[in-house]
């Protein structure tokens, strides 16, 4: 299961849409490790001049790597993120997260993060198995 959703707001879907920010909190309570790592990466980039700022450490458990893979896999849950922080995130690796500031994503640094050669790249044989 990818969210842990208090039955209140469960019943609330069933009945309605739910806020960004009541889904954005689940998210948040769900996902503790994903928020982190998402959280820092927004936080580089806002106190920085460049169109992102990444983290490349890879989570010390399967864990948190199966949380930043659910949270950034889930189109809703990513989009969720990414409204909530202004921010385009990317994704490579596994553990590999990239906060893009919106006017960023047209420009060659994203175009090469998210590229074909840049998954390529940031390849190793110690992340083979993530």
């Amino acid at each position: 299961m990818s969210l842990d959703v208090p039955a209140a707001l469960l019943e609330r879907a069933e009945r309605d849409e739910v806020t960004d920010a009541e889904f954005v909190s689940c998210v948040r309570d769900s996902l503790p490790y994903a928020w982190k790592v998402i959280s820092a990466v927004v936080a580089d980039l806002r106190v920085g001049s460049a169109p992102f700022a990444d983290n490349a450490t890879p989570p010390s458990s399967e864990t948190e790597r199966g949380q930043l893979l659910r949270a950034l896999a889930s189109d809703a849950i990513r989009g969720g993120l990414e409204r909530h922080f202004g921010v385009k995130l990317a994704f490579q690796n596994c553990h590999r997260v990239a906060a893009f500031v919106p006017s960023a994503v047209d420009g060659a640094e994203y175009r090469v993060f998210t590229s074909a050669r840049g998954q390529l790249l940031n390849q190793s044989p110690e992340l083979r198995d993530c």
